[in-house]
């Protein structure tokens, strides 16, 4: 018997094991993706590893994932503060910037494979694939990268969502701002003056200060320098501010009181200073009349969520391309580094966005 067929003869069903052992090793790999994971801690739990790719429900679009970000939430779920709605992903991230790679069924056909879009997520967004509703994607504004794009759907949803849906700014009203060199406080000046209000901050630092009154805050107040009511008073001549955006809480509370005017809306959407306060509070608010609303975006129903979106697409998005609006991006890391961009956001060193890159140069190599 030839060599060759008593080779074949005796190989070929090894031969044949090995063809499919690699073929499902190879179908396996394209269902996995590398994304952000961690164990309950600091940031240097965090690191990246292989896992499953989502598998897209009714009426769920999968995006492949070119660059994301971090916001505050994820510092605190990271530490097992801040858990995900039931049913959400367990994954770090709550907006990408991406393409369209597939749909779920019950899609509606208004986006197509390889489209540019923006979603707000409820977790999931530190990878290299998605699975997002469909009804909260945005298209990504021309003329714009990844990055920038990644720096909108959070924060941009939440101020315009902490403005509009909640504080019902007026045109001619002022807003006190807290956090304003923060994403959302960068996000919500330009939308205070979109809507023809003026805003006044506190931040940490001369520089972030600057930052604010160079987006279009009309003063900033450093809260490290001590009491800034009396500085808030004398910039409103008396009159007090209609409506706070709050993300402090606690530590805050006496002098958010001084300052809120009569018939004031005071939105508090975080607790970086505490939950706690005391002394005669029901008495102050009742003479004052303020309204005090507690918000959040993450756990709201999609119903809920769709309308944001819309609303904001239609009223705002434009604005990205015409230049009167702009995100803020920081600085950005690969997403292998996501634990040095945890680290940045808890010493408070940015302003704006911390963006994370999941494919780097990615409009350059689109283009090839």
């Amino acid at each position: 018997m030839p060599a060759d067929v008593h080779t074949v003869g005796v190989y070929s069903p090894w031969f044949t094991a090995m063809l499919r052992c690699r073929t499902l090793f190879t179908h396996m790999a394209k269902q996995m993706m590398r994304a952000a994971q961690f164990e309950k801690g600091g940031p240097e739990n965090l690191y990246v590893a292989e896992v499953a790719r989502p598998v897209l429900g009714e009426g769920q679009v999968l995006i492949r994932v070119h660059a994301t970000a971090i916001n505050r939430a994820d510092t605190l779920q990271r530490k097992g503060l801040y858990p995900p709605p039931p049913g959400e992903s367990d994954i770090l991230g709550l907006e990408a910037a991406g393409v369209v790679e597939s749909f779920g069924p019950g899609c509606s056909g208004k986006w197509k494979i390889g489209d540019r879009v923006m979603s707000l997520l409820a977790g999931g967004g530190n990878s290299e694939y998605v699975a997002s509703p469909e009804k909260l994607l945005m298209p990504i504004p021309e003329g714009m990268d990844y990055i920038n794009a990644a720096a909108i759907p959070e924060v941009w949803l939440t101020a315009y969502q902490l403005l509009h849906f909640v504080g019902k700014v007026q045109t001619g009203e002022t807003v006190l701002i807290h956090g304003g060199a923060s994403g959302v406080g960068t996000a919500a000046i330009q939308l205070v003056s979109l809507a023809g209000a003026k805003s006044i901050v506190t931040a940490g630092s001369e520089n972030k200060i600057a930052t604010a009154t160079s987006l279009g805050a009309s003063i900033g107040f450093n809260y490290k320098e001590g009491d800034f009511s009396q500085k808030v008073l004398d910039a409103t001549n008396g009159k007090g501010v209609d409506v706070i955006l709050d993300c402090v809480g606690g530590s805050y509370y006496e002098q958010n009181m001084n300052v809120i005017a009569t018939d004031g809306r005071w939105v508090l959407y975080g607790l970086m200073g505490g939950g706690q306060i005391s002394g005669d509070v029901l008495a102050k608010l009742l003479r004052k009349r303020v309204s005090i609303t507690g918000t959040t975006l993450r756990a709201r129903s999609l119903e809920y969520k769709t309308k944001l979106v819309g609303n904001f697409t239609e009223k705002v998005l434009p604005h990205f391309k015409s230049g009167s609006v702009k995100p803020i991006v920081f600085t950005t890391f690969p997403l292998e580094k996501i634990g040095d961009a945890h680290k940045m956001m808890e010493e408070n060193k940015n302003t704006g966005k911390i963006v994370i890159e999941v494919i780097q140069d990615t409009d350059k190599k689109d283009e090839l």
